[in-house]
């Protein structure tokens, strides 16, 4: 299994900056696609950010241009820089991977979620 820890939320002005990171760990894994999610109370979880296995980046069309996902295979890192916060941006973050192991298996695993809040 692969255990996923998110950190880097918090409490940020309107058009502040958070970056929200990703560490992965277990045995003998390769991570495949990464992805940023969030999550409102009361609302459906909702993609934000994704890198795929072969590099190919697709964002939410409402964070286009103010956020950036980028991942560090070597360190089983992967990042959601937020610029430009605005308070419709507020959520729980969660971060999700695909992964695989030498076996072979493959899974998916999540984060815990880190809360981000934006203030007007």
């Amino acid at each position: 299994q692969v255990q996923l820890v998110e950190s880097g939320g918090g409490l940020v002005q309107s058009g502040g900056s958070l970056r929200l990171s990703c560490v992965a760990s277990g045995s003998s894994f390769r991570l495949n696609g990464v992805s940023w999610y969030r999550q409102v109370p009361g609302q459906s979880r909702e993609q934000v950010a994704e890198i795929t296995g072969g590099g190919l980046i697709t964002y939410l069309h409402s964070v286009k241009g103010r956020f950036t996902i980028s991942r560090d295979d070597a360190k089983k890192m992967f990042y959601l820089q937020m610029n430009n916060l605005r308070p419709e941006d507020a959520a729980v973050y969660f971060c999700m991977a695909d992964w695989m192991n030498p076996v072979p298996e493959v899974g998916r695993s999540w984060g815990q979620g880190t809360q981000v809040t934006v203030s007007s």
